[in-house]
């Protein structure tokens, strides 16, 4: 059986990586915080102690991170992964990141005859535990039938995008759209809100109706109860709003509904929120209209 490294065990690479353990696959891992990768090894997994260490072994790494800064560190870093490649290894990236970067890592990665793909994921936590990701994947379509059993472990689609970066940019633009659906929801509930309807009765009539979305199937519950504990966390939304718009840029294209909503997920990071979920910038709304969704 091939041997898989996994980097990167938070929300979303933590559930991956157990995933794969599940399926049976041997998984080495590896995490900054140590302690989050020997949480995995009561289910089998070896720990390596540095990300070059684990590229002398596997065959198919996997990176799941959080920004460019990290995953630049983790591939380029003193005892990064390009230091430890192999000939013949692949290794898939599973962040949301730069289109630029991606492109930069397929060819520098190339260079040492080590195959690449971007592979970012849509889902969430829920779909992360459960194995029902979707993967978005930019790359050569042969790397990616080799590698389709492993993404089947813990997805339950696989959609070739195109060539090195183009996973990354669908990821983008399908995040904007995430964003803007997300302050949508907040804003629409609030007017609700106000006008003193009851909010459980209206989310009901949003989900049977033309405002129906994925953002209101996944934080139905939480609005209500006012729970904000991080499925997919405010601070990384943001930062993917701003890799959006960084795009929206380069390909010069109007994005008003996107930089509106930049606007209100950088206010609720400056309120302290980063860390909880997305789906606290309703928070905003409660402070504009003074009245809280736990009130009604």
């Amino acid at each position: 059986m091939q041997q898989i490294g996994f980097i990167g065990l938070g929300t979303m690479g933590g559930p991956m990586a157990t995933n794969l353990l599940r399926k049976g696959y041997e998984v080495e891992v590896y995490n900054r915080s140590r302690a989050k990768a020997e949480a995995l090894v009561s289910l089998g997994a070896k720990v390596a102690d540095t990300p070059a260490q684990l590229a002398e072994t596997a065959s198919i790494l996997f990176t799941m991170l959080g920004d460019d800064a990290s995953v630049e560190s983790i591939y380029y870093g003193t005892d990064g992964l390009i230091a430890g490649a192999q000939a013949g290894a692949m290794m898939i990236d599973c962040s949301t990141i730069s289109p630029a970067l991606s492109r930069r890592l397929a060819h520098d990665l190339a260079q040492q005859q080590v195959s690449f793909l971007d592979a970012p994921v849509t889902g969430s936590k829920p779909a992360a535990i459960n194995g029902t990701l979707l993967f978005m994947v930019g790359g050569e379509a042969e790397t990616l039938s080799a590698a389709r059993d492993v993404f089947l472990a813990m997805g339950r689609e696989i959609v070739h995008m195109g060539p090195s970066g183009m996973g990354s940019q669908t990821k983008l633009a399908h995040n904007a759209m995430v964003g803007i659906h997300a302050a949508a929801l907040a804003e629409g509930l609030s007017l609700a809100l106000k006008a003193g309807l009851d909010p459980a009765k209206f989310l009901s009539v949003v989900q049977s109706g033309g405002a129906a979305s994925k953002q209101v199937e996944l934080k139905r519950d939480k609005l209500l109860q006012r729970d904000f504990s991080n499925q997919f966390s405010l601070k990384l939304m943001l930062k993917d709003l701003r890799l959006a718009s960084e795009m929206a840029a380069h390909h010069q294209v109007p994005t008003p509904m996107l930089a509106e909503t930049q606007t209100l997920f950088q206010m609720g990071q400056t309120q302290g929120w980063g860390e909880l979920d997305l789906c606290s910038i309703v928070q905003l709304y409660e402070q504009w209209t003074g009245v809280k969704v736990g009130n009604q």
